[in-house]
């Protein structure tokens, strides 16, 4: 029956709940596609990238773990958090138009940014799980696809544009974004398989990782996001460092940009395969090509510019094909009354994991006084370091290979 009825789902509801993803998840790296232009205005400190991207991750952080703990996916409308959340992280991310260099506020309007759009991604994930009984990792390869796309956003319109343009960075990834939730919340209504969670519990957390399989699909998703935002944060400063090294003039915007953008292209794909495969086949083998760039990627920066933008292409595409995998597996193996909540506490728990990995990487990257002073002529190895996280999704996921409903 379940087919059925994922079958007789009317046609606009995939496309307005991608596009609206896609919307509003362009304010998400925002911070990191203008951070130049201010860095040229007001001075700020080298580690300036990887404070306004942690402040925003720390934000999403605070945000999914608030949903989570509160069940707000599961006890109310995800339509309606979807839209309220887009139109928050948009004025937010509009507001940063009026900080005049004030670090501290900066990162406390991306902080915030990132709190409100914890009600976008999981909670999309949320209403397309509702409406898709089946096919899961097709309907959320074109989910996360379409956040891949909107994260990539800025780095296209600062790209197109010089330095002097950031305003309007802002502004077009801000009106975006509430156009995003405006469309969820005018064109979109609950999905048939909604279970509205009866009341507030806290006690159901830690059971959700009593199930052996919901666990396997969890700790595969944060070996994951080990890897994931750490390689997207550092997509431009990797592009800068062979400029500098290559003594060649790759636009940093615009690569950076395709690089992650191509993402949009592979999730799509692997959710094509999961119908076929599974969804736990498809991140397995996603998971393990990303890992192996991680281990290769110090090899990158020595090849010829055709060859470093295709290394640089394929990594992009395999790093994030596995992640709308990880989300169906979490959310096929979480009960039905707590999907949302699953899957919003999942990400809270993977992003978190990227806060080390980027601090990590940043320090060894940045400092001019690493722990090992080895590290200081030779940079690139740390990206090695990101291999970490495949290798431990890998072994934490082995057991779901064997499910036929996975």
């Amino acid at each position: 029956m379940a087919v059925k009825k994922s079958l007789a789902v009317p046609v606009h509801i995939l496309p307005i709940i991608v596009l609206s993803q896609f919307a509003g998840t362009s304010v998400w790296f925002a911070g990191n596609a203008i951070l130049p232009a201010l860095q040229s205005l007001y001075h700020f400190p080298n580690d300036m990238l990887s404070n306004i991207t942690i402040a925003v991750q720390l934000g999403f952080i605070m945000g999914t773990l608030s949903f989570a703990l509160l069940t707000i996916a599961d006890r109310f409308s995800p339509v309606k958090v979807f839209m309220l959340s887009a139109l928050l992280a948009a004025m937010f991310n509009y507001l940063l138009l009026f900080t005049e260099g004030n670090i501290s506020l900066i990162l406390s309007l991306r902080f915030l940014t990132g709190f409100f759009l914890a009600g976008v991604y999981p909670v999309g994930m949320k209403i397309a799980a509702d409406w898709y009984a089946s096919n899961l990792g097709k309907a959320l390869g074109f989910l996360v696809g379409a956040l891949v796309a909107g994260k990539a956003v800025p780095h296209l319109l600062k790209g197109l544009g010089d330095i002097s343009m950031w305003k309007q960075v802002i502004i077009y990834t801000s009106c975006i974004a509430a156009t995003g939730g405006i469309m969820v919340g005018l064109l979109l209504k609950n999905g048939p398989h909604r279970t509205k969670a009866k009341g507030l519990s806290f006690s159901n957390l830690p059971a959700l990782f009593h199930r052996r399989d919901f666990k396997a699909a969890a700790f595969g998703y944060f070996g994951h996001m080990w890897e994931l935002y750490a390689f997207w944060a550092f997509v431009p400063v990797m592009l800068s460092w062979y400029n500098l090294h290559q003594t060649v003039n790759l636009n940093v915007s615009l690569w950076s940009f395709l690089i992650i953008g191509v993402g949009t292209i592979s999730c799509i794909i692997g959710g094509y395969f999961s119908r076929r495969l599974g969804s736990a086949k498809v991140a397995f083998v996603s998971l393990s090509g990303s890992g192996i760039c991680c281990i290769l990627s110090p090899l990158f920066f020595l090849l010829p510019q055709p060859f470093f933008l295709t290394a640089m292409i394929l990594w992009g595409c395999l790093v994030i094909a596995d992640s709308p995998q990880f989300s169906a597996l979490v959310s096929l193996t979480a009960d039905n009354s707590q999907k949302g909540t699953a899957l919003t506490l999942v990400t809270c728990i993977g992003f978190a994991i990227t806060i080390i990995s980027i601090e990590i990487m940043s320090y060894i990257f940045m400092t001019d006084q690493p722990i090992i002073p080895w590290l200081n002529t030779n940079k690139t190895v740390c990206f090695m370091m990101m291999s970490l996280g495949p290798l431990f999704g890998l072994i934490s996921m082995r057991s779901l290979l064997k499910k036929k409903t996975t």
